[in-house]
């Protein structure tokens, strides 16, 4: 067992900047599973979304994010983070992160949906230069402990202490060490999720390997209530290659003249659904797609910028360019094959304005979170955003109230004696490419009751097996993952059922019309 005085759960934008923020008050445990950089915020292309051009205001940057949300956001937390933006992108500046600059202002570019320019960025890879700025602060703090390859199983509450009680006091998690093999105890005074979303859920995604959800399942499991999970965000254009599973094809290419046609007639099919065609939101050029896909029966659909100068083509998109010639695709000579993806996950373990869950001594920040920022859509660059802001917030609760946060009592250890090592693992293989394929066809961009029905009902069943296999066999990381996946699954379409209109993300041929009241979906366990 080890013991400090905050456990972090989570080593991207969210947890580090609640570690740096934490450090100089005391010790910081902060677990990642696989690499210290595995997780999503490393993958964010566009920037940082603040109020920093002269004729911008706060109150514009609000209005912006709730037209988004199709009204499901809490305004008080969009103006919460909003108005926290510009000093979340101060202090990343003092970090050494290097944002485009014009001149000596900082370089803004608009994003859809903001009706001004405010993203900050670094070319277009603004994740990988604050991850490694964040990473480096860490590194350099005494009072940080980094430490990755660890799969969290469960959170520790007043059930796992030596004299058990029902408080539902957290105290930290059990984590695997994915070297050794062996489940260790890690319990501090608080404990901050920061775990990311759960993407994974998906056959097509564009997050990481290891976005399955592990900190809303582990919450939830521990009694944490979940909102909005049925609100997940879908990106139009996502290569569709067997081998490469999570490459972007940016809207740009689309704002810049790329058409969208069927790739057996070469009808161009995106001014049937929309005035706007190929310009239209991102919800109803992914909706089209996939109906696209779903009517003919066909794996993708073409995205064609052929029609246009070769030199203006690649000298417009030299990164897209190159990847897609590794790929034997030539994007100035022919359509590239895409799909929509899930993109980013709204919904989550609930919080208030200081990150508190509804346990005692556990914090969530960032995408593993539904704080009311997002509501029923994410606006572009909002999402980097939430984890400075959040992080921030969760260091500044734990430090006012840390003579309240009692040491952690006496913690069982991790019990292993009633099971064997797996002989069985195409079990979790199988169920693995199940669950994201029945999540992908009945539970994707557009919705049915029966479709959802029908992949509650295959929940069911494989909830009982997973059960089974956890129950007799030593952990892995993929049980773990696989666990977390279809608690999430099931948590998705339970809000999703219960959700009788289509607002923002969820639509549902069934309920197509918006009802006059924006209300959150909330679970609880």
């Amino acid at each position: 067992m080890s013991e400090y005085d905050v456990i972090i759960v989570g080593s991207g934008a969210a947890g580090l900047t609640a570690a740096i923020a934490l450090a100089d008050h005391c010790k910081v445990l902060v677990l990642a599973k696989g690499e210290l950089t595995g997780g999503s915020t490393a993958w964010a292309q566009g920037g940082i979304a603040a109020v920093l051009d002269a004729g911008d205001t706060f109150e514009n940057h609000i209005e912006d994010t709730m037209v988004a949300g199709a009204g499901l956001n809490r305004r008080e937390t969009v103006e919460f983070v909003v108005e926290n933006a510009p000093a979340s992108i101060e202090r990343l500046v003092e970090m050494g992160v290097p944002f485009n600059k014009d001149a000596e202002a900082l370089h803004l570019t608009r994003e859809g949906g903001h009706s001004h320019r405010r993203i900050v960025h670094v070319d277009d890879a603004t994740g990988w230069a604050v991850q490694a700025a964040l990473l480096k602060t860490a590194e350099a703090h005494p009072n940080i402990t980094l430490l990755p390859g660890q799969a969290c199983v469960d959170l520790i509450t007043g059930r796992h202490e030596e004299r058990y009680s029902g408080s539902g006091r957290v105290w930290g998690v059990y984590a695997l060490d994915e070297k050794s093999g062996t489940v260790h105890a890690h319990v501090g005074r608080a404990t901050i999720l920061a775990s990311g979303g759960a993407g994974r859920v998906y056959q097509f995604s564009t997050a990481p390997r290891g976005a399955t959800g592990d900190g809303i399942a582990m919450a939830w499991r521990a009694g944490c209530r979940v909102s909005n999970m049925e609100m997940m965000q879908f990106h139009p254009t996502c290569l569709f290659n067997l081998d490469v599973k999570n490459f972007l094809i940016t809207e740009a290419v689309r704002g810049e003249g790329g058409i969208l046609k069927h790739p057996e007639t070469g009808h161009r099919y995106m001014p049937d659904y929309d005035a706007r065609a190929e310009l239209a939101p991102r919800d109803v050029v992914a909706r089209a797609n996939d109906d696209q896909i779903k009517r003919s029966g066909l794996d993708y659909v073409h995205l064609d910028i052929s029609h246009l100068d070769p030199d203006f083509v690649a000298g417009h998109f030299p990164n897209i360019y190159e990847k897609l010639l590794t790929l034997g695709i030539d994007m100035t000579k022919q359509p590239i094959p895409v799909v929509p993806a899930q993109h980013y996950t709204c919904g989550g373990i609930l919080i208030d304005l200081a990150g508190r869950t509804d346990l005692p001594g556990l914090y969530a920040a960032g995408e593993c979170t539904e704080s009311g920022l997002h509501g029923a859509n994410r606006l572009a660059s909002n999402s980097l955003l939430e984890c400075f802001v959040f992080g921030e917030a969760t260091a500044k609760d734990i430090i006012a109230r840390w003579d309240q946060l009692e040491p952690p009592p006496a913690i069982r250890p991790w019990d292993e004696s009633r099971v064997t090592d797996s002989d069985e693992e195409v079990i979790i293989k199988q169920n693995w490419t199940e669950i994201r394929r029945f999540m992908w066809n009945y539970v994707g961009i557009v919705r049915t009751t029966k479709r959802l029905e029908r992949a509650q009902h295959r929940i069911n069943m494989m909830t009982h097996e997973v059960e089974d296999y956890y129950g007799h066999f030593r952990v892995t990381t993929d049980l773990i993952e696989l666990r977390n996946l279809l608690q999430c699954a099931e948590l998705i379409v339970k809000s999703a059922l219960h959700r009788k209109e289509s607002r923002g993300l969820h639509y549902t041929l069934d309920y197509p019309e918006m009802l006059p009241q924006a209300v959150d979906t909330v679970l609880v366990p």
